[in-house]
């Protein structure tokens, strides 16, 4: 079966319509969720993974660096791992299979399996446009996740951790959550594989009403053989605040999306990011912001560090609409390339087409400060040591802006894990 009319298919492009044929009829869903998903796996057919001449992936070229697809392993599957929060509220998805959701006053759970079936998730698995790579793979393949609604009002004393935990093999989950009307709650999407080859999708897709504030986490640790494709997408209403922070410390090919509209006055957006990139892994952090009304905020910046032969990127595009005045829009990406081998790709872009805004942008890429470096090493601290705490400062400005001191500790400690196997 050709994927592109005039060319072969890739191994990879191959391997995902053959899994789909062979799957086909496992897969949960009434006659609406069947068609959105063949026309998904039709959309892959006819334009197979995107390359660099794609101008939303050009730093990753998915049809070249994507060589694999691990095949679907029913015998992968894993339990709950423990929360890193402890007292956290747990909701694990293991190998493409929600689990047992936790009980919690104003909070429900769906399993996203149930929602394909009765066709409630249809508008869920709308493609966002001809780049959309990671929503077609998802809507082809999502077998379950979790659907959360927070009632108005409802404040989480503890933070909900969302799990997809993906051993090996192949998976293709979606969280949809709904956040009420002043509501208030942390939430950590934990993407976490093991070490053997594995292939996932996770697609998140939340709603945050009015005056409410909303912390979301992504922490992804994944093998060194996992490739996983992930997108988070979010509107925020008036006076609402929505805070991500990504951390990335793991997986040989990784793409996240962000995609973001403000499309309340008074909101704000905030995103800050920590990419830790060793061995020969390539890691993409793709944001998309939409400031769609008057008197808006928002500040995205990104930390990266860079080892090895390790390649990064991160393309972050602003956009102003022409009612969107008094917009404060800002955004800084900042490199720290440990190697001579490695690579960082920034792409910041500002469309503005109001007049009465602040907005702006800018990216650097350093190394080690030597003289730094030397002050450390004549106090007695042996040079290993002395970098990685001169990594530690330049990461913690990040970390520690979060106001939990257990969701610090925790970051920290990946931080420090990922020091002792890379620096």
């Amino acid at each position: 079966m050709n994927v592109h009319t005039g060319r072969q298919p890739t191994t990879a492009e191959a391997a995902l319509v053959d899994s789909f044929v062979d799957r086909m009829g496992e897969l949960p869903g009434d006659a609406e969720i069947v068609s959105a998903r063949d026309n998904a796996i039709e959309a892959l057919k006819t334009q197979g993974l995107p390359s660099r001449r794609v101008e939303s992936w050009h730093y990753t070229d998915l049809r070249t660096l994507l060589r694999s697809v691990a095949a679907y392993d029913s015998a992968a599957g894993t339990n709950a791992l423990p929360a890193v929060i402890q007292g956290s509220a747990v909701a694990t998805v293991s190998n493409g299979v929600a689990l047992n959701a936790p009980r919690i006053e104003g909070v429900e759970f769906t399993k996203y399996s149930e929602k394909l079936a009765d066709g409630s998730a249809i508008r869920d698995l709308a493609i966002r446009g001809g780049d959309d790579a990671i929503g077609q793979i998802n809507a082809a393949y999502v077998t379950d996740g979790w659907s959360v609604n927070v009632a108005d009002g409802v404040e989480l004393e503890a933070p909900l951790e969302l799990q997809n935990a993906q051993v090996r093999g192949q998976g293709h989950v979606r969280f949809a959550v709904k956040f009420g009307k002043g509501s208030k709650a942390t939430i950590i999407e934990r993407q976490t594989g093991g070490e053997g080859e594995g292939f996932s999708t996770s697609v998140s897709n939340i709603t945050v009403a009015d005056d409410a504030q909303i912390v979301w986490i992504i922490l992804r640790e994944q093998g060194v053989e996992a490739t996983q494709l992930a997108q988070f997408t979010a509107t925020i209403g008036t006076n609402a605040k929505l805070t991500v922070y990504i951390v990335n410390a793991g997986g040989k090919l990784v793409r996240q999306e962000v995609h973001v509209l403000s499309k309340g006055e008074g909101s704000d957006f905030q995103l800050r990011g920590v990419n830790l990139l060793g061995g020969d892994s390539h890691t993409d952090v793709t944001m998309t912001l939409g400031h769609l009304v008057e008197n808006t905020t928002s500040v995205q910046i990104i930390r990266n560090v860079v080892t090895d032969r390790a390649r990064g990127v991160f393309q972050g595009q602003i956009k102003v609409n022409r009612i969107a005045q008094k917009t404060d829009a800002r955004m800084a990406c900042n490199t720290l390339l440990l190697s001579d081998d490695g690579e960082f790709d920034a792409k910041p872009e500002l469309e503005i087409f109001a007049d009465d805004v602040a907005c702006g942008h800018g990216a650097t890429v350093t190394e080690i400060d030597s003289n730094h470096l030397f002050y450390l090493q004549a106090r007695g601290i042996p040079e290993s040591d002395a970098r990685g705490l001169l990594i530690k400062a330049f990461v913690a400005e990040i970390i520690e802006e979060l106001e939990s001191e257990p969701l610090v500790e925790a970051l920290e400690a990946i931080l420090d894990k990922w020091l002792a196997a890379h620096v």
